[in-house]
């Protein structure tokens, strides 16, 4: 397994992320508990949660995830030091009316709160990556395409939600921070305040990054480089689009069933897209041609790339988790990364 550091710390992480968000939804306890036991056993010791997980979220569900996570690490003593443990503060409503009674606004006081419920349910006494799960400000995102100067509101700035992550860097509750589904403007923005005003840095960003979605290559990258934030790619397999078990009969394959064929929700997404399933054909079928699976291809691309130091995978089983694990360390050759970029050429990030 290979390993890096996140930013400008000493915070050295596999270079394969463990995401848990299929953890308390489509899969159970046992099998979680399993999952994790091989992961680490397979050299991962990076592991990415939230307090809204499992996905699709429901206030049901709200914070199993972590639940799990937490039993898994009280039944294992001496675990936890040897794990890099990150997890997520919901931003504002998103339709979730259960998370903070549905406020538009994510408060000082509300990121203190989630993270000591985050705490409690873990079973530890820090969390070594808290991260903004997205922007408290209007930014276009998971799947919006324009910014849209109109929908600005009056919401805590970026430098009270700085100084709050600042007093759970400074009670030892958290070791670093983070953010997620981030902009360029944000990156630079989080950077310089923290560095004007004494403020913990960010180290990392962590975004959507796949084949059919490679938005940080327009800007982004260049902000991360700069900054000198790191990159934590998730979705590298386009929510299973880049496993090509949806290229035969599309979402509506009952011998393949995954996300965006299993929940209603799931299927109004830019996951789901035609155009998102007709990218993730051509690549699939490139991947074929020269005698790769399509997920090994799409994961070795994004394990590829300068800018990833961290690739999220996704998984339900463990020959998934088995199948993902080999495909890091692969080097895409010269002209199987040119064909790749002309596909993307005639065809852009229709999962933006």
């Amino acid at each position: 397994m290979e390993f890096t550091t996140l930013g400008r710390s000493a915070l050295r992480v596999s270079r394969i992320c463990l995401g848990t968000m299929t953890f308390g939804e489509q899969v159970d306890e046992a099998a979680t508990q399993a999952l994790l036991d091989h992961a680490v056993a397979s050299g991962i010791n990076f592991i990415d949660t939230a307090e809204m997980y499992p996905v699709p979220a429901r206030s049901a569900t709200f914070g199993e995830t972590e639940a799990l996570i937490g039993r898994w690490l009280a039944a294992r003593p001496g675990r936890r030091e040897q794990l890099v443990l990150a997890s997520k503060v919901s931003g504002p409503s998103r339709g979730y009316d259960w998370i903070r009674a549905g406020s538009a606004d994510l408060r000082a006081a509300d990121i203190i709160a989630a993270c000591e419920d985050s705490l409690r349910r873990l079973r530890t006494d820090f969390i070594d990556l808290y991260q903004i799960h997205w922007p408290n400000r209007h930014v276009p995102m998971f799947g919006g395409q324009y910014f849209d100067p109109a929908r600005e509101q009056a919401v805590t700035p970026i430098e009270e939600q700085l100084q709050a992550l600042a007093r759970l860097v400074e009670a030892g509750k958290v070791r670093h921070i983070g953010l997620s589904n981030e902009t360029p403007y944000g990156v630079a923005e989080f950077v310089r305040l923290a560095e004007q005003q004494g403020l913990p840095r960010i180290v990392s960003v962590q975004n959507a990054y796949s084949l059919v979605n490679r938005v940080p290559d327009n800007g982004l990258d260049e902000a991360l480089h700069r900054h000198q934030v790191s990159l934590l790619a998730y979705s590298p397999l386009g929510f299973g689009t880049l496993s090509g078990k949806y290229d035969a009969l599309g979402l509506a394959d009952p011998a393949r069933p995954g996300r965006l064929s299993l929940f209603e929700s799931m299927k109004k997404q830019r996951w789901a897209r035609p155009e998102t399933l007709a990218a993730a054909r051509r690549y699939n079928q490139l991947a074929r041609d020269h005698g790769l699976t399509p997920a090994a291809m799409a994961l070795a691309w994004v394990d590829g790339r300068w800018l990833t130091a961290s690739t999220i995978i996704g998984i339900t089983d463990r020959a998934q988790l088995d199948e993902n694990i080999a495909a890091f360390g692969r080097r895409l050759s010269p002209e199987l990364l040119a064909e790749i970029d002309r596909i993307r050429w005639e065809i852009r990030d229709p999962a933006q």
